[in-house]
């Protein structure tokens, strides 16, 4: 038959009975949303970046300086290129004139210039300030509420001078390009700055300088321009195409792992099809055994349930698409403020496509199988389906099969930031589908060899967990995917809750202490003491600098930087130290002696040393206010990051930055009673100083773990209801052989109580499997991700875990009872008649 005489007869056919496909069409469709709109917010909240790029970095291009300002040779090149803005950020200690109540700020110094792009709106509520002042005192709405300030009536004590509040910030248009902040924002302007005596050498602060250029000017080629006029200057240069990008590579890593979890859900949706078609196709057995009375052969069968299958999956896929791009929108209005830019509505192709291809992969790869075994029984067989089934698939569909299941794994990784973790999670998901499929065989073996139990009841359960048409596996599969997926998440958020909560305050300390002054460290530690008596101390010398050169590699000669290696991105913490430092162990090489006076020496954090690809004796070559100091590795160390100590991860040796100007930092472990003393006196006495309070960290740390966890839990959350759709599709299509029994029973006196007590029984305990299934192997992948990945304790709570599995297998009970009310329902003398 040709083309549209095919699809002629797959209309009409399909028009008679669509419902039998509404399980594909439903699966599909939570699958390719859920993609769809993961993909499209990661698109969105991309695309807005790049789309605010200038306003964001507050320039064309942005010249960082650590510790110092530009010489006026180089400002002199940057204004030849464009319109120059300079400001300055620094974190300071900020204190109420009245109330004596202190917070750590980020204070920002502008000039006149400021904003080269967007708009920078303040809110004076005074008339008497309604024209910028000459000495300059806005703060954010965050600072003014935690001080309790008010315009033009309250003071802040900022380093050596108190300054009366101007205004409330109401927009700070770089704010998002600014990076992470421990503290409310203030602004002032530069000769206020100058006053306050924060800015002295070696105190710790950045200068940005911002270039507007003209519009034909190309921001990229300027930018190597400038690193060709000053190749040691250490700056770190960023243009507007990306000006914030470590929000980027958060959004892009976060999209990518949300949309491995969709594909994981839309694999679960995958046997909810096969499970659909399987029973659209048994309740189309007398139409197909008609077609093959009349003369069509197995390939005319395949072509016209094909046209429907794909037709259903087609209309299926377009409305997940439809809702997939509607997503970012809904996202933004219910939880804008948790994104860091609000995406507008736009159509994005790449998500959309990718999504698409997927849905219909997946279709395709679980629909055929079930097809297959469809065209290849003969006429008789099919009126014999009843009692008498085939599994049978021949080869060249399992070759379709497995074609389309790579190319979704092509797929998968061909589009992922970061192809080998996307090919390691394909291959963990396609590990646990064949793990979980063997159980359910086993279980499906193991119930058919047990013995058989003397009461009735429970004997006919047992049957029906092995019996022909039995959905054990399909549930098994399905339901351990979403379970042992949700079990897995609660493992992990668990952990890190009770990491934080119970172990970090145990390590941590009270403060950290910034930019204290080198000469009066010991006057430092005296106050310390004085105050909080038996307080312990832990001070060491703080720098910043960049990394230019490592094993010979120049890092600005680079096309593109290695894979982890996030201390090659702009400048970092440095430090020297005689002994090796408070939370790390030498694992490679060996420490320089106490009175080390040799050729500067460096060690490393062994992690870092590993995505360099560097080792004991190669060369590395910091820049330290625009002077490059060469270094030889001499050690590798395993740093406890999570101890919330002064962690470092290049430790250099006694001597190599004697030229430099420093200061030092400090860690601070004092009882509770005299935290508030501390706070107070040390912003007093020494005015450079910033006390930050670890705990407003661990808060800060905590709520963005929350938030990563409730992400991750919404995208898996699919994964169950598309489980919950495989169960009711199970149910359905097991309905017919299911009518069949409960009108035998029913003819042989069994009572409807008995006949859903038996289905209890069956239901009850393929929960209970699924739960125990579902618990080792979530907890086996939890176990990994938070020992192996994050360097936790493993401490999940058992209680939410038993909440866990307790909704899940509740959830299969459930549904599985009230998809056996029809059954019960079922007339024998109507029943008899259509079988």
């Amino acid at each position: 038959m040709n083309l549209p005489t095919l699809w002629r007869i797959a209309r009409r056919d399909l028009s008679a009975r669509i419902r039998g496909l509404r399980l594909l069409a439903v699966c599909l469709f939570l699958g390719v949303a859920t993609l769809a709109g993961i993909g499209s917010l990661t698109a969105g909240i991309s695309d807005e970046l790049a789309r605010r790029g200038q306003v964001i970095l507050g320039g064309d291009i942005q010249i960082g300086i650590a510790q110092r300002a530009a010489s006026d040779e180089e400002k002199a090149a940057f204004r030849r290129v464009g319109t120059l803005s300079e400001t300055i950020r620094l974190r300071a200690m900020a204190r109420n004139a009245d109330s004596e109540d202190s917070t750590l700020i980020e204070l920002k110094a502008i000039d006149n210039a400021y904003p080269l792009y967007g708009r920078y709106r303040r809110d004076s509520q005074n008339a008497e300030y309604s024209i910028t002042p000459k000495h300059r005192l806005d703060v954010g709405q965050a600072l003014a509420e935690k001080l309790d300030l008010r315009v033009a009536r309250s003071k802040l004590v900022i380093g050596s001078v108190t300054l009366p509040v101007t205004a409330i910030i109401t927009e700070e248009p770089d704010r998002l390009g600014e990076g992470f902040t421990l503290g409310p924002v203030a602004i002032v302007d530069f000769e206020t700055l100058r006053k306050t005596g924060l800015i002295q050498p070696g105190s710790m602060y950045q200068s940005k300088y911002r270039i507007k250029l003209p519009a034909t000017a190309n921001p990229e080629t300027v930018a190597k321009t400038l690193e060709a006029q000053f190749p040691s200057a250490g700056w770190e240069i960023t243009d507007r195409s990306n000006g914030a990008p470590g929000t980027r590579r958060f959004i892009e890593r976060m999209g990518q792992f949300l949309t491995l979890v969709g594909l994981a859900a839309l694999v679960i949706a995958g046997i909810g099809v096969g499970n659909g078609v399987g029973s659209y196709l048994e309740s189309k057995r007398a139409s197909i055994a008609t077609l093959k009375v009349n003369g069509a052969d197995s390939s005319t069968i395949f072509r016209i349930y094909m046209l429907q299958i794909l037709t259903v999956a087609v209309f299926a896929i377009i409305a997940g698409l439809a809702v997939g791009t509607l997503v970012p929108q809904a996202i933004s209005t219910v939880a804008g403020d948790v994104l860091p830019v609000a995406p507008g509505f736009a159509v994005h192709p790449v998500p959309l496509v990718v999504s698409a291809l997927y849905g219909l992969l997946i279709a395709i790869a679980f629909a055929l199988p079930p097809l297959a075994r469809a065209r290849t029984i003969p006429a008789a067989g099919l009126f014999r389906t009843v009692v008498e089934t085939s599994s049978r698939i021949d080869r060249r569909t399992l070759v379709a099969v497995g074609l389309a299941i790579s190319a979704v794994v092509a797929l998968a990784v061909g589009t992922a930031r970061e192809p080998l973790f996307s090919l390691v999670f394909v291959a963990a998901a396609a590990g646990l589908l064949l793990l979980l499929t063997g159980l359910a065989v086993a279980i499906r073996a193991m119930a058919a060899r047990l013995p058989r139990p003397k009461a009735p009841l429970a004997r006919m359960a047992l049957a029906n967990m092995h019996r022909p048409g039995s959905q054990t596996r399909a549930l098994v599969v399905a339901l351990g995917l979403g379970l042992t997926l949700f079990v897995t998440l609660t493992a992990i958020q668990t952990s890190i809750n009770a990491e934080i909560r119970a172990r970090v305050p145990e390590r941590a300390p009270s403060f950290f202490a910034l930019d204290i002054p080198r000469d009066r460290a010991t006057e430092f530690t005296q106050l310390v003491q004085t105050q909080a008596p038996g307080a312990q101390i832990n001070m060491i010398p703080s720098l910043r600098g960049s990394i230019v050169e490592f094993a010979g590699q120049r890092v600005d000669q680079m096309a593109e930087l290695p894979e982890g290696a996030w201390v090659l991105r702009g400048d970092r913490g440095l430090t020297y130290s005689p002994v090796v430092p408070q939370g790390s162990e030498v694992s490679q090489g060996a420490w320089w002696p106490a009175n080390y006076k040799g050729p500067p020496l460096v060690s490393m954090d062994e992690r870092v040393a590993e995505a360099l690809g560097v080792e004991v004796g190669d060369s590395l070559t910091v820049n330290v206010l625009g002077v490059e100091i060469p270094a030889k590795i001499a050690a590798l160390r395993t740093v406890k990051w999570e101890n919330f100590g002064l962690n470092y991860a290049l430790v250099f040796s006694p001597g190599a930055f004697d030229s430099a100007p420093h200061n030092m930092v400090a860690t601070l472990t004092v009882p509770k009673t005299k935290e508030n003393a501390l706070a107070k006196a040390i912003p007093t006495a020494f005015p450079s100083a910033s006390l930050i309070t670890v705990g407003d960290v661990i808060g800060q740390v905590s709520a963005l773990l929350t938030q990563m966890a409730q992400a991750i839990a919404a995208a898996a959350s699919i994964a169950i209801l598309s489980g919950i759709a495989v169960l009711i599709g199970a149910i359905a299509a097991a309905r017919q052989s299911r009518i069949y029994d409960s009108v035998i029973l029913k003819l042989l006196g069994a009572t409807r109580r008995q006949i859903l007590t038996a289905q209890a029984i069956e239901y009850g305990l393929l929960s209970l499997i699924l739960g125990l299934v579902s618990l080792l192997l979530g907890l086996a992948a939890g176990w990994y991700v938070v020992v192996e990945i994050f360097d936790f304790a493993f401490e999940p709570d058992p209680a939410m875990l038993a909440l866990t599995l307790i909704g899940g297998a509740g959830v299969t009970f459930l549904l599985g009872m009230a998809g056996s009310l029809p059954i019960l329902a079922a007339r024998p003398s109507e029943a008899l008649r259509s079988l």
